[in-house]
């Protein structure tokens, strides 16, 4: 009886090279009962087995090398499909290799013999990905579109994470959010948010735009009403921020040291990103806002909650760390402990304002009222939200932005 699993060529002999020493010793009766088992293992016929038992069950080498099935011309075909489609993979190309070869052949790109059909429709898998893999090795692998050229101005630029617990008021974190709407496409306002690490001051303020007339003079507004003086900016990598104008506007600023977030980790400016949303999406939603008239109200608005945000509504900071260990109730945790004051509170405590500039402030701070400068700020967003977006194509008068301060 047959085997059921068949044996390969070099189990065959191997198992004859042992079986040659009991062949050779065996008498007749016995030569015929090995082979009717031999016979029965490998498969193979009676008079090949003699045949193989009486000289040395051994693979010789092929005096003549078997010729390939898929010559060039079929690699020209396949190379040809490869590069017209998209260098798709061989899963998606094996099934239409002979429609795609077809239709390519319709216009006079490749010549089809019957041969050639046959193979295209006959190939296997495996041998198109083998094939790919030779054609994908010999040619180089260009990119369909070219890669940006590196920020020059990024190079000098350190990368860091800030630290949580900076004690010293005025390093900032900085971003930029857009307020495209659904399209990104042309001119439109960005809101920029500095959130100062210590104390959580903020500061908003409306751009039309991101080119650095516009940025420099965000800047200089934030700059004019900060009550304390700017140590650090740490923004993101965008170009927004590093480039010629802008490093030349930051010298006249010794005083302030600049840094970058690692590329695609946002989590480096992870106070401004939280604060994205609740300080801007959540007033501004996620309209499309890319008028004059949308710039100035929503700056109109930034001044309110200026002093809304920071001197009347408390916040979140973490304050301290602990790490516990593992008991028998509970995993190993770190406890985290949040302070909720204001954002001048914390001003007040760490002791960086001048006495004169602190007593005005707080004399404004008393004369206002929580209550109308909420509704008033409801306001502002509501004639925000009714003023019309941009309905044509005409480009926008940013110089009649860059005069609100």
């Amino acid at each position: 009886m047959a085997t059921t699993e068949k044996m390969t060529i070099d189990e065959v002999y191997k198992y004859l090279r042992q079986m040659r020493c009991r062949y050779e010793q065996a008498n007749r009766t016995q030569k015929g009962e090995l082979l009717t088992e031999m016979e029965a293992v490998t498969g193979r016929h009676r008079k090949s087995l003699i045949r193989l038992l009486q000289g040395t069950p051994a693979r010789r080498p092929r005096q003549r090398q078997r010729q390939r099935t898929y010559q060039n011309d079929f690699d020209q075909i396949l190379k040809a499909l490869y590069e017209c489609y998209g260098h798709i993979c061989a899963e998606r190309l094996h099934p239409n290799l002979p429609a795609l070869a077809e239709q390519l052949a319709g216009h006079g790109e490749v010549v089809l013999t019957q041969k050639l059909r046959q193979q295209l429709a006959t190939v296997s898998l495996s041998t198109v990905s083998d094939h790919l893999r030779r054609i994908r090795q010999d040619e180089p692998w260009t990119p369909r579109r070219k890669a940006r050229n590196p920020n020059p101005f990024l190079q000098d630029i350190p990368m860091c994470r800030l630290p949580w617990d900076i004690s010293q008021p005025g390093f900032f974190e900085v971003d930029l959010v857009h307020h495209c709407g659904q399209s990104a496409r042309g001119e439109y306002v960005h809101t920029l948010q500095m959130i100062d690490v210590c104390s959580g001051w903020s500061e908003r303020t409306a751009l039309l735009g991101r080119s650095f007339k516009v940025m420099e003079a965000g800047f200089q507004r934030i700059l004019k009403r900060l009550p304390f003086p700017i140590c650090g900016l740490h923004p993101d990598n965008g170009s927004e921020f590093f480039n010629h104008h802008m490093l030349r506007f930051w010298e006249d600023h010794p005083h302030v040291q600049i840094s970058r977030s690692r590329p695609y980790h946002k989590n480096d400016n992870r106070f401004v990103e939280q604060k994205n949303s609740s300080l801007v999406r959540s007033y501004t939603g996620d309209i499309r806002l890319d008028t004059v008239d949308q710039t100035i109200a929503l700056e109109r608005l930034y001044r309110n909650l200026w002093l809304f945000n920071n001197c009347f509504q408390p916040s979140l900071r973490l304050i301290s760390k602990e790490r516990l260990s593992q008991d028998d109730t509970r995993p190993a945790r770190i406890r985290r402990r949040y302070s909720a004051h204001t954002a001048w509170d914390r001003l007040c405590e760490a002791g960086v304002l001048p006495a004169e500039q602190q007593s005005l402030l707080q004399a404004h701070i008393d004369a206002t009222n929580p209550r109308s400068l909420s509704t008033k700020i409801h306001t502002l967003c509501d004639q925000l939200y009714d003023l019309p977006p941009k309905l044509s194509e005409a480009p926008e008068n940013v110089y009649e932005t860059l005069s609100e301060s």
